[in-house]
């Protein structure tokens, strides 16, 4: 989703943040699914303290996601994505899938796994998505801060909305399998490779579609979205009901 970064910032227009410009796009979002992700935590749920952390590990590491594209630069593969859609088409669908996706994913996964191995509460499959969704949310809160200089108050307020379930989406993905291999011993590389690598696609995919054909994509990134969605949706009532049955049993 962070691809205006890859233009040079004398490219776009900028204007000044009055912080009722910020109140509506970020903290409103981040009010309204903070409370609905504990609130589907309610049965089982986290301490408090540590979802905060998680979100504030989630804001750092969006620099880290900077650090990254800086790094590209180093090394002559950072591009425009913007002029990549406008000359190279393919270009750019290589460039969202290799660099994009997986430099925002991997970003929001390393405090993952911090959360993961420190966080003594981490005891149940669905803690990986409820965490996963907390940085998830901490990375599009500034993510759309950043954006707020560059796009008009509408744009503003679609990305603020937007944003933070397309992250989310994604980064349930890894939590889960993540978080369920280690919570059962089992090929837990395997596990952080793997769900890493499909998120990246699937990030990538999404950017790319968003980016090259804006109009006409919508209908496709909004479904695809939308379906993991849904599988997350429904994942987690299953997770928080088997969890119940299991407290009851025992």
């Amino acid at each position: 989703m962070t691809v205006a970064r890859d233009r040079a910032p004398d490219a776009l227009h900028t204007r000044s943040m009055q912080p009722s410009l910020i109140f509506v796009p970020v903290v409103l979002p981040v009010l309204f699914w903070a409370w609905y992700h504990y609130y589907k935590d309610r049965h089982l749920p986290e301490p408090l303290i540590y979802l905060v952390l998680a979100f504030a590990m989630g804001a750092l590491c969006y620099w880290l996601g900077i650090l990254m594209y800086e790094g590209l630069g180093l090394v002559g593969l950072r591009f425009d994505a913007f002029l990549l859609a406008e000359t190279d088409r393919l270009g750019l669908l290589l460039y969202a899938v290799l660099a994009i996706g997986p430099i925002e994913e991997f970003a929001k996964l390393v405090p993952f796994l911090v959360v993961m191995f420190l966080v003594p509460q981490f005891d149940e499959p669905v803690d990986g998505i409820i965490y996963a969704s907390f940085i998830a949310l901490g990375f599009s809160a500034v993510e759309n801060i950043y954006y707020l200089q560059y796009v008009s108050d509408l744009e503003a307020l679609a990305r603020g909305f937007a944003g933070p379930v397309i992250h989310i989406a994604f980064a349930s993905i890894w939590g889960y399998y993540i978080g369920r291999a280690w919570l059962l011993r089992s090929r837990l590389v395997r596990a952080i490779l793997a769900s890493l690598a499909v998120t990246a696609v699937l990030h990538g995919l999404y950017d790319y579609l968003v980016i090259a054909m804006p109009v006409f994509a919508l209908p496709a990134s909004a479904l695809l979205v939308l379906a993991i969605w849904l599988w997350r949706l429904f994942l987690i009532r299953d997770l928080h009901h088997a969890a119940r049955v299991h407290v009851q049993g025992g």
